[in-house]
């Protein structure tokens, strides 16, 4: 009917008439992937499937090597397989009489409340740096940007000293908690991250909240938080990980092993001869679990977050 229509036009208006244009037909049989891989066995595709099986072996072997030395009874100090002999839970009976989940209890104290102060501060400053103009920003971040480059042993001895005499109100953190959560309360990478996402918010959606009546608090919580999600998951998988991977300072901050993290904890069990390599692995897998669990929770937030940074305008 299509061509019929299209040669009756043509007849019409006096001129010779002009077939129809044909639709784009979609193959069934075409198989597009992120990689263009192609279904059609060759070199090319063998070659990729090699790489593949390569790397997820490099980046698989350590955390099999964890799960079987964790499970195996096999004392033996070499005894490293990517599948456990003989599956036993005595390993991790042993570390927690070597005082593991004590360890592990302060662990997640530290990174919860770490964290959760880290993002209140994190938030609280890039709304400002993001949503306001004042005089000396430009210096902010700059000051934000250069704490991200001093590493932990440069700042060790004086952070050590703050802990233990705080100024102005002359009391001393060293033995709790408040000793390793307080210097980790506020960390560049974060304020940086959000200060940036808030950045691309548009202003219309602030002044249409403003006209509405809404205050500073609750324009922040009911419109800027919402779309700032995907940059919280960001901040919220990078923070923990750093919180839980500290070392050196739950080291300096501590009065007594009592007061060690897990971190700390694991270096101190290596050095126990009467322990073995599967009781020192069964803590690390202990010590792997919340960052797994983070990150699974969490991955959908970072990988848009990831995306909605790489297509920014």
């Amino acid at each position: 009917m299509t061509t019929t229509l299209d040669k009756t036009a043509g007849e019409a208006g006096g001129g010779t008439a002009r077939p129809a244009a044909r639709r784009p037909t979609t193959d069934s049989r075409r198989f597009d992937t992120a990689l263009g891989w192609s279904p059609r066995l060759g070199p090319s595709l063998v070659l990729r499937v090699l790489l593949c099986a390569l790397a997820l072996f490099v980046f698989a072997s350590p955390f099999l090597v964890i799960i079987s030395g964790a499970f195996d009874n096999d004392t033996r100090t070499t005894a490293l397989s990517l599948f456990p002999g003989d599956i036993t839970l005595r390993n991790f009976t042993v570390a927690g009489d070597r005082g593991v989940w004590s360890y592990f209890a302060n662990s997640l104290v530290i990174a919860g409340g770490g964290l959760l102060l880290q993002m209140t501060v994190s938030v609280l400053a890039a709304y400002s740096l993001a949503r306001h103009r004042f005089r000396g920003q430009a210096l902010v971040l700059m000051l934000f940007l250069l704490t991200m480059m001093l590493p932990e042993e440069i700042i060790a001895v004086p952070l050590s000293l703050v802990i233990g005499d705080l100024p102005v109100l002359d009391i001393s953190l060293k033995g709790t908690v408040l000793g390793v959560i307080m210097p980790v309360g506020i960390w560049g990478f974060s304020v940086l991250v959000m200060t940036e996402f808030m950045k691309e918010i548009p202003t219309e959606i602030e002044e249409a909240a403003r006209l509405d009546g809404l205050g500073e608090l609750r324009l922040l919580w009911q419109i800027v938080l919402p779309l700032c999600r995907p940059a919280l998951g960001v901040i919220g998988i990078f923070g923990f990980l750093m919180i839980w991977d500290q070392y050196l300072l739950p080291l300096i901050a501590a009065n007594d092993p009592s007061d060690y993290t897990l971190t700390v904890a694991l270096a101190v069990l290596r050095t126990d001869v009467e322990v073995g390599s599967g009781v020192l692995l069964a803590g690390a897998f202990i010590a792997l679990l919340p960052s797994l669990i983070v990150y699974l929770c969490l991955q959908g937030s970072l990988i848009r977050g990831i995306t909605a940074g790489a297509t920014k305008g």
